[in-house]
Protein backbone atom coordinates (compact mmCIF):
# COMPACT_ATOMS: atom_id res chain seq x y z
CA UNK A 1 0.00 0.00 0.00
CA UNK A 2 1.52 3.39 -0.87
CA UNK A 3 1.95 6.28 1.73
CA UNK A 4 0.31 9.11 -0.30
CA UNK A 5 -1.96 7.44 -2.51
CA UNK A 6 -4.94 9.66 -4.15
CA UNK A 7 -8.17 7.85 -3.24
CA UNK A 8 -10.63 11.41 -3.90
CA UNK A 9 -10.69 10.87 -7.88
CA UNK A 10 -13.66 13.46 -9.34
CA UNK A 11 -15.62 10.98 -11.67
CA UNK A 12 -17.77 12.39 -14.55
CA UNK A 13 -20.68 11.22 -13.39
CA UNK A 14 -20.06 12.85 -9.91
CA UNK A 15 -20.37 16.09 -11.80
CA UNK A 16 -23.11 15.47 -13.30
CA UNK A 17 -25.15 14.00 -10.35
CA UNK A 18 -25.50 14.98 -6.89
CA UNK A 19 -27.03 11.94 -6.35
CA UNK A 20 -23.55 10.24 -7.76
CA UNK A 21 -21.60 13.20 -5.43
CA UNK A 22 -23.34 12.27 -2.56
CA UNK A 23 -22.74 8.63 -2.88
CA UNK A 24 -19.26 8.59 -3.28
CA UNK A 25 -18.71 11.40 -0.62
CA UNK A 26 -20.10 8.87 1.55
CA UNK A 27 -17.86 6.39 0.55
CA UNK A 28 -14.84 8.57 0.99
CA UNK A 29 -15.37 9.17 4.39
CA UNK A 30 -16.20 5.78 5.38
CA UNK A 31 -12.84 4.77 3.93
CA UNK A 32 -10.90 7.95 5.47
CA UNK A 33 -12.77 6.55 9.05
CA UNK A 34 -11.56 3.10 8.25
CA UNK A 35 -7.78 4.72 8.04
CA UNK A 36 -8.06 6.94 10.72
CA UNK A 37 -8.91 3.51 12.90
CA UNK A 38 -6.54 1.70 11.45
CA UNK A 39 -4.10 4.69 12.63
CA UNK A 40 -5.61 4.98 16.11
CA UNK A 41 -4.56 1.17 16.56
CA UNK A 42 -1.41 1.32 15.48
CA UNK A 43 -0.46 3.92 17.97
CA UNK A 44 -2.68 2.14 21.10
CA UNK A 45 -0.36 -1.12 20.50
CA UNK A 46 2.77 1.07 20.08
CA UNK A 47 2.12 3.21 23.48
CA UNK A 48 1.49 -0.32 24.82
CA UNK A 49 4.91 -1.66 23.75
CA UNK A 50 6.68 1.67 25.04
CA UNK A 51 5.21 1.03 28.18
CA UNK A 52 6.58 -2.66 28.60
CA UNK A 53 9.71 -1.41 27.31
CA UNK A 54 9.68 0.97 29.67
CA UNK A 55 8.77 -0.56 32.91
CA UNK A 56 11.66 -3.47 31.42
CA UNK A 57 14.47 -0.29 31.17
CA UNK A 58 13.53 0.63 34.74
CA UNK A 59 13.72 -2.95 36.07
CA UNK A 60 17.81 -3.22 34.68
CA UNK A 61 18.27 0.32 36.01
CA UNK A 62 16.90 -0.51 39.24
CA UNK A 63 19.13 -3.62 39.38
CA UNK A 64 22.17 -2.27 38.24
CA UNK A 65 22.13 0.68 41.34
CA UNK A 66 21.45 -2.18 43.49
CA UNK A 67 24.57 -3.96 42.46
CA UNK A 68 26.90 -0.38 42.59
CA UNK A 69 25.25 0.20 46.23
CA UNK A 70 26.14 -3.47 47.42
CA UNK A 71 29.40 -3.41 45.85
CA UNK A 72 30.06 -0.04 47.48
CA UNK A 73 28.63 -1.19 50.81
CA UNK A 74 30.98 -4.41 50.72
CA UNK A 75 33.72 -2.41 50.03
CA UNK A 76 33.17 0.18 52.94
CA UNK A 77 32.79 -3.33 55.01
CA UNK A 78 35.81 -4.28 54.09
CA UNK A 79 37.63 -1.27 55.05
CA UNK A 80 36.27 -1.29 58.12
CA UNK A 81 37.15 -4.83 58.85
CA UNK A 82 40.63 -3.86 58.14
CA UNK A 83 41.00 -0.94 60.63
Amino acid sequence: MKLMERTAVQYDSEKKSLEAHVDLCAERYYRLEQRLENVETAVTDLKDVMVEESKKTSKVIIGSAATVIGGLLSTVVALVMMI
